[in-house]
């Protein structure tokens, strides 16, 4: 059984000097997030609580809709990112996610999409525009077919 041994700098096991470099930055994360643990309960028993510390930088579909600019707008300064370009095809049929003036910028940022993204993107839109069908009085959904359907004609 190993036991550990809490230092000033650093935690540390019994044994350690026989780990790797890797297994060593392991151990010490563990020990970390142990450390942190322990003093959450601490606080939690004293009644008091850690501040959250406010979300920093813009949220996810704020960067989203900054890639989309900026590919727009600044296509030299504009880098592919895959994350951003993901977000974007899982929302583009949501209005309130990505408004109609940035749908149109959308739309020209779909023409460059290709392989499975683009295959992926015409079924979800195929699935769209028949599921629109069953509910023809929710404006919600014929909303997002009339997007599928644009994104349909320009894929196809």
């Amino acid at each position: 059984m190993q036991t550990f041994a809490i230092s000033d700098t650093a935690p540390v096991l019994e044994g350690e000097e026989d780990l790797s470099p890797e297994e060593k930055r392991v151990l010490e994360r563990k020990m970390k997030k142990i450390l942190k643990k322990e003093e959450k309960k601490r606080l939690k028993a004293e009644g008091e609580t850690l501040e959250k510390t406010e979300a920093s930088g813009p949220t996810a579909p704020q960067q989203a809709l900054d890639y989309l600019t900026c590919w727009a707008e600044n296509r030299a300064e504009w880098k592919f990112q895959k994350t951003r370009q993901t977000w974007l095809l899982q929302h583009m049929f949501d209005s309130e996610k990505i408004p109609d003036e940035k749908f149109s910028v959308l739309l020209e940022y779909l023409e460059g999409l290709r392989g499975g993204a683009k295959d992926t993107t015409v079924q979800k839109a195929l699935v769209l525009v028949e599921e629109s069908g069953q509910a023809p009085e929710d404006k919600v959904v014929q909303q997002r077919a009339q997007r599928a359907r644009e994104v349909i004609q320009l894929l196809s």
